[in-house]
């Protein structure tokens, strides 16, 4: 069986959250076709009771500590040398030594980054003479445009600096690298036009979801939510910007609407580790924030509607495509869309704005049984564009495991298996 170094930024278990999800997914699909070298960080102290189960689909591994403040001082070191901040948080000699090591064995001959920094291990030397895959999964460099956007100065200008940086770092990895994936066909386009020279290695394969896991009529218990209760919901990870930015615009500028017109409404923000701007909100009357919770889904199954209020966002978001394989309408925002090939007022209701938001929401309420048709469409698009199996066909295909594919052609994924393209 061939070999194949695997590098990520995160230990791949448990799939928790967006990028646990793909880059588990990912490990298990190799672990069939490629004896696995896997080398990732872990920055999580709970995630270490997790390594055996990983090591399990591996021929080895290499775990590596990742000490948060001296990340972050790696990543201000970057500002002086004129180089993304990002790559530099995670820039490890110990992994570079075993890459190194692994390398001169002259086994391995295939390799795949997930994210972008983890492909500064395989720029140059021995990684030259693989064929290499870098899975950016989304544009991040745009992500920290949103963020410069978002933010005050100087913060903003130090934002938008390494999203230059970063988008040169992109750049050129793309065009040292034999081929170049992103999560959604958006996510590959938007790549195309930020760096040309590499847009015929530049494909992309879609995530899945489990649809047996996440299925609409599942006996899930305790409910969480007060009997007769109406209720709108968010998940995600609560420390990440882009969910700490929405859930507080939800609040702030649609909550009070909503509260208004349905005094006994409530608002579940569901997720892991809430940033203290989170755990605020549970102050504003019929706003609840839970922490981590064992089992998303009796949320999801509970609510009346499940949002999505994203204004900074790129590639998939998992928490739509779950919600929907639930049966659950969603309201999403374009941004929470993006990626995502789904027919607004057909499979899932879209909101521009406050006043959508408000619009919609209130319509959903007001309705006595609002699942039946777009609950139904909704789970009928996952089943039918979002298989983990069907979807990874892509990520086979690039790594040559297909018949049409070779070394040195990249076979996008939509030609594997075609999706409408969002309305």
């Amino acid at each position: 069986m061939r070999e194949l170094l695997y590098l990520t930024h995160r230990l791949p278990y448990p799939p928790n959250k967006g990028d646990k999800i793909r880059s588990w997914h990912m490990l298990q699909y190799l672990s069939r076709h490629f004896r696995v070298h896997l080398g990732c960080f872990i920055d999580n102290e709970e995630d270490w009771e997790h390594t055996r189960r990983v090591a399990e689909l591996c021929a080895s591994t290499r775990f590596i500590d990742l000490r948060r403040h001296a990340a972050r001082w790696r990543a201000m070191q970057a500002l002086l040398a004129r180089q993304s901040m990002s790559v530099h948080y995670y820039r490890d000699p110990q992994l570079l030594a075993w890459v190194h090591d692994l390398l001169a064995g002259g086994r391995v001959r295939h390799a795949l980054a997930y994210s972008g920094p983890m492909a500064q291990y395989l720029d140059g030397g021995a990684g030259s003479a693989l064929y290499r895959l870098i899975d950016f999964v989304d544009v991040d460099s745009d992500k920290w445009r949103q963020y410069a956007d978002s933010k005050p100065w100087p913060v903003s200008l130090l934002y938008r600096r390494e999203s230059q940086m970063l988008l040169q770092y992109e750049r050129h990895i793309a065009q040292q690298f034999s081929a170049a994936s992103f999560v959604s066909q958006a996510e590959a386009t938007l790549f195309r036009q930020c760096a040309p020279l590499a847009r015929r290695k530049t494909g992309h394969f879609n995530n899945g979801v489990d649809a047996a896991y996440f299925a609409p009529g599942l006996a899930l218990t305790p409910a969480p939510y007060p009997a007769g209760a109406q209720v709108l919901v968010f998940t995600g990870a609560m420390d990440y910007w882009p969910n700490i930015d929405a859930a507080r615009w939800f609040v702030q500028q649609i909550w009070p609407a909503l509260r208004y017109r349905y005094p006994a409404l409530l608002f579940y923000i569901v997720g892991s580790h809430p940033a203290a701007q989170v755990r605020e909100l549970a102050r504003v009357p019929g706003v609840v924030v839970t922490g981590t919770v064992p089992d998303i889904r009796p949320y999801l199954a509970g609510a009346t509607l499940a949002v999505a209020p994203l204004r900074i966002a790129r590639g998939v978001q998992n928490k739509v495509l779950e919600a929907m394989a639930m049966g659950k309408i969603v309201l999403a925002t374009p941004q929470a869309l993006e990626g995502i090939a789904a027919q607004p007022g057909l499979e899932l209701l879209l909101a521009r704005d406050e006043i959508e938001f408000i619009h919609h929401a209130t319509r959903v309420l007001q309705q006595q049984a609002p699942e039946s048709a777009m609950g139904a469409a909704a789970r009928q698009l996952v089943l039918q564009d979002y298989d983990w199996e069907r979807n990874l066909q892509g990520l086979g295909a690039m790594l040559g495991l297909q018949a049409q594919a070779n070394p040195g052609h990249i076979v996008p994924a939509e030609q594997l298996h075609p999706t409408r393209e969002p309305s």
